[in-house]
């Protein structure tokens, strides 16, 4: 951070997961999913506060017994973007560092790549880390967003099917995934929260096409693994597996368990 930045994480969670109801209290190791996110992201130099944004009791009293902030936020937001928005109202923040609560697998060193990001790009709006795509058959799998990056890191487009008819070795040049781990600067957090869809997103499901419909810049910071999430029941086992045979997850735990 500098005299001019102040970077606050926000970790937007409730219950109601269509897919997986109450995930956000899955216990991993004995500790609750939320739990695992918001001590991994404390562990954050570049980030002056950490919070948890919840409409849920039951969230909230989980993160206050374990020493954790929340704000708390109406129950009619669609997405986390809309949570967070709300929750950056009283804050004192210069930028907004959205965490998925469902990504306990979460590596601060990400966190920070997207805070030297912010410096590097002192210009942009927005900032998405993004991976790698490993084969062909990724660019055309509907489950997860790619995109399309311009000069100097610049998020051109974003897409699940991809339109090239590029060769594979081509196109993995400038496309890549968009993962779960993204900011914003305040200004621009509160404003794209308040537009309305766009017309791509509406029908792709890509919430990053508003910032690009309405002309704001977004930056790809590319990390070097893309870590997988808890969307449905069977996807917790794969987290514990990384957890188990990961040495890095493991020195992670710890830490976190050591609270």
């Amino acid at each position: 951070m500098t005299a001019d930045r102040r970077i606050v994480g926000i970790i937007p969670a409730h219950l109601a997961s269509v897919r997986f109801p109450r995930k956000i209290l899955f216990p991993f190791s004995g500790l609750a999913m939320i739990e695992h996110v918001r001590r991994r992201a404390l562990m954050c130099p570049s980030l002056a506060e950490v919070f948890v944004a919840t409409c849920d009791d039951e969230i909230e009293e989980v993160v206050r017994a374990g020493g954790g902030k929340v704000i708390r936020t109406g129950n009619h937001h669609r997405n986390g973007t809309s949570r967070v928005a709300e929750a950056v109202e009283g804050l004192d923040a210069s930028h907004i560092v959205l965490l998925q609560g469902d990504e306990p697998l979460l590596l601060p060193r990400h966190v920070e790549a997207l805070a030297a990001s912010m410096l590097r790009h002192p210009e942009a709006d927005a900032w998405n880390a993004t991976g790698d795509i490993r084969d062909a058959e990724e660019l055309d799998r509907h489950s997860f967003v790619k995109c399309s990056i311009g000069a100097e890191d610049r998020i051109l487009y974003c897409f699940r099917r991809s339109p090239s008819t590029a060769p594979y070795d081509q196109q993995i040049t400038y496309i890549r995934k968009i993962l779960g781990l993204f900011a914003f600067t305040r200004d621009s957090l509160l404003s794209v929260a308040a537009a309305p869809p766009s017309v791509v997103e509406l029908n792709e499901s890509i919430e990053q096409m508003r910032i690009i419909e309405s002309g704001r810049s977004l930056v790809s910071v590319p990390v070097d693994v893309a870590l997988p999430s808890v969307n449905e029941p069977h996807e917790a086992a794969i987290v514990e597996e990384a957890i188990r045979h990961n040495p890095e997850q493991q020195a992670l735990l710890r830490r976190v368990l050591e609270g």
